[in-house]
């Protein structure tokens, strides 16, 4: 059974970051990120943003609930 190893926040930083350099027209895409990260393969990769891909698909249709905040009595205005 394929379990995906968690990633520290400096793994997900570098996870972004490289998905901004190498783009869907980049050759070896996932090996690339997978440098970047440090610590996973392509095909772990590849899984981590099929799965962001996802979660977007599920909160933009709605099927996602937004969550309910306490209000902790703070004033927080969001006009000029």
């Amino acid at each position: 059974m394929y379990r995906e190893k968690r990633s520290s926040a400096t793994q997900n930083k570098a996870f972004e970051k490289a998905l901004a350099v190498y783009n869907k027209e980049t050759r070896d895409r996932w090996s690339n990120v997978a440098k970047a990260v440090g610590g996973k393969t392509a095909e772990e990769v590849k899984r981590h943003y099929e799965i962001l891909l996802e979660d977007v698909f599920y909160i933009e249709s709605g099927r996602v609930p937004f969550p309910k905040y306490k209000n902790t009595g703070g004033s927080h205005s969001t006009s000029d």
